[in-house]
């Protein structure tokens, strides 16, 4: 039976856990015992896969003691129970333990499942420098005579080259290493990512020394990165012998470079860890990097050698919430130093690809629109910091506030107050004559006296801004400098041509609109300008959002009237679902189900402190599948065409640009059906 909408399970995702057991030396009993004991944790907490640490069922720091043969015996009689006990627990279980087979011992990586053992996996890379000597007790993967050994009677895959495939669990590929091996230039691990394994799993023991915690979080989260994969890491904690030695148990799960969970240091407690290791993700970014997949083709013969392994996973049934945070916004950070860090940022190529394109073209002079909103305020202080760079005055940027036949006083004041701040050429330039002109040139029914505001109504005053703009820029000699953003390309909310859709150069074209709101704050927080300005910028961010093209029903010209965000979404669910169709081209169903884990309770995770608490939204299931479907309608049925004749501007963020000579590249003529018709069968009608 299938995991319900509510489940991890549905949308490609893994639960991990990564233990870290009491232990003591040379008391397999004692070890099993507690191994066993965290393995029902987990699946009580329903994780797939559960790791532990290197040779955890003997202790790692026996060393002679791994001469015994009581000590040896002993272990094995514990892995029997363990194997046996397994037979009611769903998870895929690593543990450690050392092994004889052909005359030889060997450090073992035993890969359990459901009373059967998959394959055992030995040690490649022996340290024998400073204070270990692994190769006076254990022999390396390399000595092995041959790939499968008799272990409990059975017949049983052996190697470092063994890749275990669930083949009821789309992208649950699971390779093994142990410690010593991550270390080394080229880790075995490397090769079984190439060869198609999305999770990476680590036995480590690994002694504690100053400064080495970074050093292999380091190494894992390149390790990740590099491999495009999930790395899981064990280490060996209290209970050690401390003889030579010391031990801090610390364990991580990280996933292409992001640590998703890592347990606390110097713990007498035994610890287990858990992560949502999200395998759709990992295969798409492969599919997408081609430097992949030539790595792949480099090694082709090695890779097409390795043993794959089949198996069937016991999914947990049932309801399964994600244990994982998802950020409501995801082209901000959550972090307060890292969102700065990210403003700082694209802020800076923001000027830097505007002063190229104006030293380029010998223009000295810019035009811009002033509404008064958030794109024409990012894009005007983005002009004003240019100048300030190329020794210009600010009097070269000639801004021009256009009242049209619903423009508010409120934003009309904000564009008048921040032109006046920044100390700029300001202008303002009526279009409603020219308009009425078109509309009686064209038989429109407004220029009888008529109140239709219709979609030519609109782009009529959209269309003669523009228009006067560009003739504004011959006259003076300069260029026209666009204002729309991300977000209104990827919905389409923008007149194409002659409109706000086209300018000489757009700064703000891969900047989501929800990021253009902590822009403005960044610049206001970190006094980029002076007081007078930062006070106008205060105001411009908490003014609703408004193409302001339909005057208000009651004749209130004081705040903006038309809510784009009653058409066309909430701009805060609009780019959610924009950064996982566009980055990682997620089926909408799990667009849904990320979504309703970030928005379906406002109490639950952090927000950024720019918004305040009557910002603070929640959403239930049936509103983010409304809206992710006129997301979905919009941008791959209507929209196409507009950003396929997109204006230059600065690519700011991996989560993409529009333009068709960045990251996205599509007909203009394709259909939504097959976005809309998952959508429609794979999300509940649900509101909770």
């Amino acid at each position: 039976m299938a995991p319900p909408f509510q489940s991890i399970y549905s949308h490609g995702f893994i639960r991990s856990a990564v233990c870290v057991p009491s232990l003591r030396v040379a008391d397999p009993v004692y070890n099993g015992e507690h191994t066993l004991s965290l393995a029902r944790r987990a699946a009580d907490h329903h994780a797939a896969l559960v790791l532990f640490p290197e040779l955890g069922l003997s202790a790692f720091s026996n060393e002679d003691l791994f001469h015994q043969d009581a000590l040896l015996d002993a272990v094995l009689e514990v892995l029997t129970k363990l194997i046996d006990e397994s037979r009611d627990l769903s998870p895929v279980l690593l543990v450690g333990a050392p092994l004889r087979f052909q005359g030889k011992l060997f450090n073992c990586a035993l890969v359990i499942h459901r009373g059967k053992v998959l394959g055992i996996v030995p040690k490649t890379y022996l340290p024998n420098y400073r204070e270990y000597y692994e190769k006076r007790q254990f022999v390396s993967a390399r000595h092995a005579l041959q790939q499968d050994v008799r272990f409990q009677g059975q017949s049983v895959p052996f190697g470092n080259d063994l890749i275990f495939e669930a083949v009821n669990l789309t992208g649950f590929a699971l390779h093994v290493e142990i410690c010593e091996d991550m270390w080394v230039p080229i880790s075995p691990s490397t090769y079984g990512a190439l060869a198609g394994a999305t999770v990476l799993a680590n036995l480590s023991a690994s002694n504690i020394t100053v400064g080495k915690t970074d050093y292999r979080r380091l190494l894992c989260a390149s390790q990740s990165a590099k491999c495009i994969s999930a790395y899981l890491y064990s280490a060996a904690g209290y209970g050690e012998s401390t003889t030579d030695m010391a031990w801090d148990g610390y364990a991580m799960i990280y996933e292409n470079n992001v640590l998703l969970a890592e347990t606390k240091r110097f713990q007498e407690e035994e610890q287990i860890i858990f992560a949502d290791i999200d395998l759709e993700r990992l295969l798409q970014e492969r599919m997408r990097t081609t430097s992949f997949q030539d790595s792949v083709m480099e090694h082709g013969e090695r890779l097409s050698a390795m043993r794959r392994i089949p198996f069937e996973v016991a999914v947990p049934q049932g309801v399964v919430p994600l244990m994982r945070e998802v950020s409501r916004f995801p082209y901000v950070p959550g972090e307060s130093a890292a969102r700065d860090d990210r403003c700082y940022e694209v802020y800076n190529i923001q000027v830097h690809g505007l002063m190229k394109r104006m030293s380029a073209a010998g223009i000295k002079k810019l035009v811009i629109g002033v509404s008064g909103g958030l794109d024409s305020t990012q894009a005007l202080i983005v002009a004003a910091r240019t100048m300030d760079r190329l020794g210009l005055p600010r009097t070269h940027i000639l801004g021009y506030t256009m009242p049209g036949f619903a423009t508010s006083e409120t934003t009309r004041n904000n564009a008048r107050g921040l032109m006046d701040a920044l100390g700029i050429t300001a202008r303002e330039m009526d279009i409603r004559p020219a308009c009425l002109q078109v509309f009686k040139d064209i038989g429109h029914p407004f220029s009888e006296g008529e109140e239709i505001y219709d979609v030519t109504f609109e782009n009529v005053q959209a269309g003669q801004r523009t228009a006067h703009l560009f003739r504004l820029a011959n006259f003076h000699d300069a260029i026209v400098l666009g204002t729309g953003d991300l977000s209104e390309l990827a919905l389409g909310w923008s007149t194409y041509g002659v409109g706000d859709q086209m300018s000489h150069y757009n700064v703000n074209g891969s900047v989501p609109k929800t990021l253009i709101q902590h822009l403005i704050g960044w610049v206001v927080k970190t006094g980029q300008f002076n007081r007078e300005t930062a006070v106008v910028l205060e105001g411009i961010a908490g003014t609703e959002i408004s193409p302001e093209l339909v005057p208000d029903e009651s004749g209130d010209q004081t705040k903006p009237s038309q809510k784009t965000e009653s058409a066309i979404g909430p701009y805060e669910l609009q780019d959610f679902n924009l950064y996982y169709v566009t980055r990682f081209g997620f089926l909408p169903s799990k667009v849904a189900f990320l979504s309703h884990c970030a928005w379906s309770d406002k109490d639950l995770g952090a927000w950024p402190e720019i918004l305040p608490p009557d910002q603070r939204h929640q959403y239930d299931l049936a509103t983010i599948k409304r809206w992710l479907g006129v997301f979905l309608y919009r941008f791959f049925k209507t929209s196409q065409f507009k950003r396929s004749a997109l204006p230059n501007g600065p690519k700011v963020g991996s989560g993409g640009s529009l333009s068709p000579r960045g990251d996205w590249r599509a007909p203009s003529d394709s259909e939504a059906t097959v976005w809309l018709d998952e959508l429609r069968c794979n999300v509940p009608d649900y509101g909770a």
